[in-house]
């Protein structure tokens, strides 16, 4: 049963990767001939590439948003009796409780009357504001697993709050706050319904981009696009290999 679990789940990825490579107008599986035309089309395509950009930026915004809000809340969380405690411990559900189109209504309205749509900052800050809860729930896995004599050591030799914050806390929870990294960038790189809502002509990102594609006609240049997508989350995998280790990865 696992193993007909494990194809089922990985048999649409593998349609789409072959079809990337088709070389028909139309998507056909299998395809009658293999070519890299609709990757060399999505190279030529200007919507394509700039959408791809700005969600680039969006990702990498929003992941440089969540990394210290993330471990500041986390740490917070974990050593201190905060007198709204429980209020944000039930924001950590937030993803799981509300959802992602009510969310970006919410933050459309606020940022309409703060004046900041139409900018790809504050989509990036949208979205870090939707999936920060992973990267709490990442760092705080690191948290929990720090061992507080290290910190000690280092204030009895003489460090200061500062030091010890830099030198000691954060190498420690460097696995946990590289994971939550990853997974905020991926997020940020995939988020659709948010981005749907708030984004503009001039803020469109690439999900955005692919669903106003396929609304008129299904091109083979979205497999194309697709595959993009799966190279990158397969990239993901392995950084995350290297640096932290799947194992741990999988176990926060």
């Amino acid at each position: 049963m696992a193993v007909l679990e494990i194809i089922f789940l990985l048999l649409p990825t593998v349609i789409i990767l072959v079809t990337s490579f088709g070389s028909s107008s139309i998507i056909t599986f299998p395809p009658e001939e293999f070519s890299l035309k609709w990757y060399q089309a999505l190279l030529d395509s200007d919507n394509y590439l700039s959408a791809f950009t700005r969600s680039l930026f969006v990702a990498t915004f929003s992941t440089a948003v969540s990394i210290p809000v993330g471990v500041m809340a986390a740490i917070g969380l974990h050593r201190y009796d905060l007198p709204f405690k429980n209020v944000l411990q039930l924001y950590l559900l937030i993803p799981f409780m509300i959802p992602l189109v009510v969310s970006g209504v919410i933050l459309l309205i606020i940022f309409g009357q703060l004046g900041w749509l139409d900018h790809l900052w504050s989509v990036g800050l949208a979205l870090a504001i939707v999936n920060i809860p992973f990267m709490i729930w990442s760092v705080s896995s690191s948290v929990n697993a720090l061992d507080n004599r290290l910190e000690d050591a280092a204030k009895s030799l003489g460090a200061e709050e500062l030091q010890t914050f830099i030198y000691v806390t954060i190498p420690a929870l460097m696995p946990g706050i590289i994971m939550g990294s990853l997974l905020t960038f991926m997020l940020g790189l995939n988020e659709f319904i948010v981005s749907l809502i708030i984004t503009s002509t001039g803020t469109i990102t690439l999900p955005v981009e692919i669903y106003t594609s396929i609304r008129g006609s299904i091109s083979p240049v979205i497999s194309a696009i697709s595959s993009v997508y799966i190279f990158i989350a397969i990239l993901a995998m392995v950084v995350t290999d290297k640096l932290v280790g799947l194992e741990q990865f999988l176990r926060s």
